[in-house]
């Protein structure tokens, strides 16, 4: 960062991916925080000329409020580095691999992490019979946010009929009953346990609608699964290389004990929403949403 007595952020948000509304959300509220901080704040809509925008701009640390393809999977990452931007947030490998749920599953199991059986399959396959014995998800290997998830329940007798738009390729994934857990790393910090409690599946309106879910932290659950989730997503975070703050969730069937708890993915662009996960572990933490706004800021870098 420069030596300017105000350090101006350019808060990059919006941009073409599937979620484009949560990620305006998340800029709204991080640029409102980082002026309430004293810094100076432009924000941005990513489209095209973002580079040139940046260019022209000239600020000194990036903060990327982007989610979804482009934002999250190291291709604007990269444009950052080009521009040689200080950025927050993870670089263009840990993005990229993070991304790509079947590559990140990769990763877990050489870390020796617990993962469900899963598989990538082309649509006309998961359309035509069962890929494998239900109950199952399907889901695509690169979105975030539960954006275009399938459940096929147990003993169902036809495989799902798939939305148009959705990739060709997705990925097929043993479905593990249970509750949904999550925990945040700030740095090399893992910050809390939450549970999340939704009347349904864990979906894209659960995350994001006002009342959707309800999130108890600290997680009422054993300390051995407490003390699983710190650790492995620590491990997850350092594993893929993440910088900044990431997200791991996990799925726990109580009735398994610890052999009931499994990692889904790790996120590394967690939404910084009213109703985010994030920023209530760094709360429960002592944590002000201002003073986790700084922290990214000043946590920023290139060569992520």
């Amino acid at each position: 960062m420069s030596s300017r007595a105000a350090p101006k952020v350019a808060v990059v948000m919006g941009g073409p991916s599937a979620e484009r509304e949560v990620s305006l959300s998340t800029g709204r509220e991080c640029a409102a925080a980082l002026r309430g901080e004293a810094y100076e704040v432009v924000e941005l809509d990513a489209g095209r000329d973002l580079a040139q925008r940046l260019t022209d701009i000239g600020p000194d640390v990036v903060f990327n409020a982007l989610h979804g393809r482009w934002g999250e999977d190291g291709c604007v990452q990269g444009l950052f580095e080009w521009l040689r931007l200080p950025y927050t947030h993870s670089g263009v490998l840990a993005s990229a691999l993070a991304m790509d749920k079947e590559r990140t599953k990769e990763i877990y199991r050489a870390e020796g992490l617990p993962v469900a059986e899963s598989r990538l399959a082309c649509r006309d396959e998961i359309e035509g019979h069962h890929v494998m014995a239900p109950p199952y998800v399907v889901k695509p290997n690169a979105e975030g946010s539960s954006v275009g998830v399938y459940i096929v329940a147990e003993g169902a007798d036809a495989p799902p009929k798939l939305d148009p738009g959705l990739p060709d390729v997705l990925m097929v994934e043993a479905y593990v009953a249970g509750r949904e857990l999550t925990t945040c790393v700030m740095g090399d910090d893992p910050l809390g346990v939450t549970d999340i409690l939704t009347d349904g599946w864990y979906d894209y309106a659960a995350k994001y609608e006002e009342g959707g879910s309800r999130h108890v932290i600290p997680a009422e659950v054993p300390e051995a699964i407490a003390e699983a989730c710190l650790d492995y997503a620590l491990r997850a975070h350092r594993a893929l290389g993440c910088r900044g703050l990431s997200r791991t969730d996990f799925r726990w069937d109580e009735g398994k004990g610890l052999g009931g708890l499994i990692l889904l993915e790790t996120n590394t662009q967690p939404g910084m929403t009213p109703t985010s996960l994030a920023p209530e572990q760094a709360a429960h933490k002592g944590m002000s949403f201002g003073a986790l706004c700084r922290w990214m800021v000043e946590d920023a870098s290139c060569d992520r």
